[in-house]
This record gives C-alpha cells, structure tokens and sequence, in this order.
C-alpha cells in the first residue's frame, strides 16, 4: 500500500558543509500493522517520518500510495493527503491550551470542512478513554490524557496511516506502555508507524522494527512473540 522509494534529504545551511539527513531510504510497508523505527539522535528517523507525512518534501526520492507517486503531486494533493489519508501523534501533543479536549477535537473536524457532530466527538473521546473529561483544557490534564486527546484527534479524521513520533517521551513508563497499548489495538485495522528511541517498547509492542543509522536503514525484521 505504502512505499518509500530512494529517499534523500539534504541540509544546505550556509558557510557550512551539507548534511544528508537520508541517504537514499527504501521500504515498504503494509495496510496494517505496528512499525517502529529506531535509532539514535540524528539518524535520520524524525525526517523519514515528515517526508512520509508530508510535512516536509524530500531531496529525491519519493512515496508511493495506492500507485500513485508522491512525485505527481500536486499542492493540492498534498493537503489532501495530509487532511484526510495520515494522522500525526507528536511528543509535545501540540493541542490548543485555551480550547477544551472537546473543542481541540471539534476543530480538527472542522479544518476537514466537516461538521463537528457530538456524537462523533464523543465516540471518540469515549475510544481513548475521556469521555468524562470534554469540559477540561490541556493544563488541566495529565501528559497520558493529552497524549489520549492528540490521539484521539488523529482518529477523528479515520486515517489509513497514523504516525507517531516519540508519543511516551515525555511520559512515565507505565503511561507511555498504556499509550502504547492503545495505538497498538489502533493498528489492527490501520498502518501505525512510531518513531521511537526505546528498543524495549519496540519490541513488546511492535510487529516489525526498522533500524536506523547515519540516515539509512541497517536493520529490518518482524518481531517474533
């Protein structure tokens, strides 16, 4: 469904030599399942993942879905892509402080030009566990619960791929295996691909591990229960 094909990423800053974030990146994945990808600082593994979401443009390279090459697009296609075929999970949540959990959900609908339904909203938020926390803003909750809002509006917009870059970073083991544990019920019926640095969650949750190293991959396995 889903394939990266030679992807390159290059850095030019000026009065400096060029960094190549990806040196030419290959793999396929399927419909569903849960991908991690590791490696340390710098590997390259963030940048795979914003090219693959489309919140930055490769060098060369490209991703194919459904056939059709990222090289084709058009601007339009693009957003298209980004609104309604992938969902983001980031470390930092990036949710709305001055919206409620509600609200930071309702409007993720509503840049789809959708409407914002409360039975829609509410399934949701009743899927991650937070139906009785609507009312409630970010700072009022704890990082599990925005880590379960960001989730949540990623699924609100029912995405073929989810990804997540270092969703349990800034959480305590025994939330960040919950979080876990959630996107992994999610990926029996989506693709989830985490970006990750904990070897250990990766393979207790995950079914197949990508390694990364210097901007390539250097290891690709299933994990075996």
């Amino acid at each position: 469904m889903f394939q990266i094909k030679d992807l390159v990423k290059t850095y030019a800053p000026k009065k400096a030599e060029p960094v190549f974030a990806l040196r030419g990146v290959t793999v396929d994945f399927g419909e569903t399942g849960m991908v991690f990808i590791l490696g340390k600082s710098g590997c390259g593994k963030s940048t795979l993942l914003h090219l693959m979401g489309g919140l930055d443009y490769p060098t060369a390279g490209e991703f194919v879905i459904d056939g059709k090459s990222s090289k084709n697009f058009t601007k339009e296609d693009y957003d298209n892509y980004r609104n309604t075929c992938v969902g983001f999970i980031f470390q930092e949540y990036n949710l709305l402080p001055e919206f409620t959990v509600y609200e930071n959900l309702a409007i993720a609908l509503l840049l789809q030009g959708k409407r914002a339904e409360k039975s829609v909203l509410r399934e949701h938020l009743k899927r991650v566990g937070l139906e009785l926390d609507e009312m409630r803003r970010p700072p009022q909750l704890s990082g599990g619960q925005k880590q379960r809002v960001a989730i949540a509006r990623a699924l609100i917009k029912d995405p073929r791929i989810i990804f997540a870059d270092e969703p349990t970073g800034a959480l305590d083991e025994k939330t960040g295996k919950d979080v876990l544990a959630l996107l992994k019920s999610l990926s029996k019926d989506r693709l989830v691909i985490v970006v990750s640095h904990d070897a250990e969650f990766a393979h207790a949750f995950g079914d197949r591990v990508i390694e990364m190293a210097d901007g390539l991959i250097v290891a690709d396995s299933a994990v075996s229960r």
